[in-house]
């Protein structure tokens, strides 16, 4: 294996020690770790042909080299599935399920070619490829006027990361370690509540204009500028927060060092596929992830008809779960194992990506393509996820946990869910009332 490794490490210029190559390592690569197994490449080794042995090779990492792999045959299910016109939930199931090993190999790719790009620009793509799942989703919807489900879906990443993950973490890490008590730095989750409240100042602020306004078609147009300003302002606050994070204070975002140490063997040592081939990986798996998005946007109602579910309790719920599912895994197995600096960063700083980057962007992303989208979440989305950060906020202020603070979390999970699965909200109305507005608005600035 080691004859494998050697040459792309000197072909890559990769020079230093292993404790140098794994310096600046984030929560997030800690947990997505957990999910990886070693692979065997014995057989591999005695292909005759370099090329061929390090395509093989590069093969066997990406495809094997997770614990989910059982879950790729759904990717050319879903393909045949949309190709030969089987039954739309079908597309929708499978393509859910496709995009899961995807988004931990994302992670993955990132990860190697951090190897040799340092961890400031592995850290930069961290930040920015963290959520690639959810933005791509977001983006097709989007482009398809379909302005309710990308609000709903990551609003419900958001609250999965606030309430599921971090619930079940504090949950399973309190019940496997009752006899210890279980502490925390709560520096980084000071820092990443002070985000998520300044996110939920801007969404509240449009929804609050909106609400005081004598006549929604007068505020409509003034609620969508207010929205692409706190848009701006909260990309800005998101860049502030990458600095702080990857240059000023990266002590308190490392994965802490007896975490890397482990010996499960999660951590590498040296990466496994080059650069290059790191970077092809990487945008094949992109190209595969935007047209199971693809899939997943088109079908979203077929699924919610015939599976009578509503749109939201599928956006909000089943989206953000599967989507989301290899790193939530990740900060599960390091609650516990007693390492909860691990599980808060990956639940803490995924909720803050998609409040304070994926959510602005998405509304820039919209008034480039003509697309009215704003912050105005309506007042039952915007109320769970106001008091979800509250409560989020209380539980880490002592900086310990136990069980009984990871239960309230989960329950207030399981009623938001029960909220959103009794609500049958259709998909179009929110599309239907933008476009009634709009008329409003024209024929009231028309005629007076």
């Amino acid at each position: 294996m080691a004859s494998l490794h050697e040459p792309w490490l000197v072909e890559n210029g990769l020079k230093g020690s292993s404790k140098e190559i794994r310096h600046g390592r984030t929560a997030h690569n800690m947990s997505s770790s957990s999910l990886r197994k070693k692979s065997d490449l014995t057989l591999v080794s005695k292909v005759r042909y370099a090329m061929l042995r390090q395509f093989l090779a590069n093969l066997q990492e990406v495809i094997l080299g997770t614990k989910l792999s059982v879950l790729f045959p759904a990717i050319p299910l879903a393909i045949v599935a949309e190709c030969y016109g089987f039954g739309r939930p079908w597309v929708f199931a499978l393509s859910l399920l496709g995009l899961t090993p995807l988004a931990e190999r994302v992670s993955f790719l990132t990860e190697q070619i951090a190897y040799y790009t340092g961890p400031t620009v592995g850290g930069l793509l961290n930040a920015t490829c963290g959520n690639a799942t959810e933005l791509i989703i977001a983006i097709f919807a989007l482009s398809q006027h379909k302005i309710d489900v990308v609000k709903y879906s990551l609003l419900g990443s958001v609250l999965s990361n606030l309430l599921l993950v971090l619930g079940t973490s504090l949950f399973c890490g309190g019940i496997a370690n009752i006899a210890r008590e279980q502490k925390y730095d709560r520096r980084q989750a000071d820092v990443n509540s002070l985000l998520l409240l300044l996110g939920l100042l801007c969404h509240s602020l449009p929804l609050l204009f909106r609400m005081s306004g004598a006549s929604a078609a007068l505020t409509a147009d003034p609620t969508l500028q207010l929205s692409r300003a706190s848009s701006i302002v909260m990309l800005i606050a998101y860049v502030s927060y990458i600095v702080f994070q990857l240059f000023t204070h990266r002590q308190l975002f490392e994965a802490p060092e007896e975490a890397e140490g482990d010996d499960d063997g999660i951590s590498e040592e040296e990466p496994v596929i080059g650069f290059w081939s790191g970077f092809i990986w990487l945008v094949g798996m992109t190209v595969v992830i935007s047209l199971l998005s693809e899939y997943v946007v088109e079908t979203i109602e077929d699924a919610s008809d015939t599976w009578g579910i509503s749109v939201s309790f599928i956006s909000i719920i089943l989206l953000p779960i599967v989507g989301n599912a290899a790193e939530h895994a990740g900060a599960i197995i390091f609650a516990f194992k007693n390492k909860l600096d691990i599980s808060l960063g990956v639940a803490l700083g995924s909720a803050t990506q998609i409040s304070m980057f994926v959510v602005p962007l998405c509304v820039l992303v919209s008034w480039i393509m003509g697309i009215n989208m704003d912050l105005n979440f309506n007042l039952l989305e915007t109320g769970s996820l106001a008091l979800s950060i509250i409560a989020v906020a209380f539980t880490l202020q002592d900086g310990t946990s136990h069980y009984m603070k990871g239960l309230v979390l989960l329950l207030l999970y399981i009623v938001i869910g029960a909220c959103f699965f009794v609500s049958k909200t259709p998909l179009s109305k929110d599309i239907r009332t933008s476009l009634a507005l709009n008329y409003i608005t024209y024929l009231h600035y028309y005629f007076l």
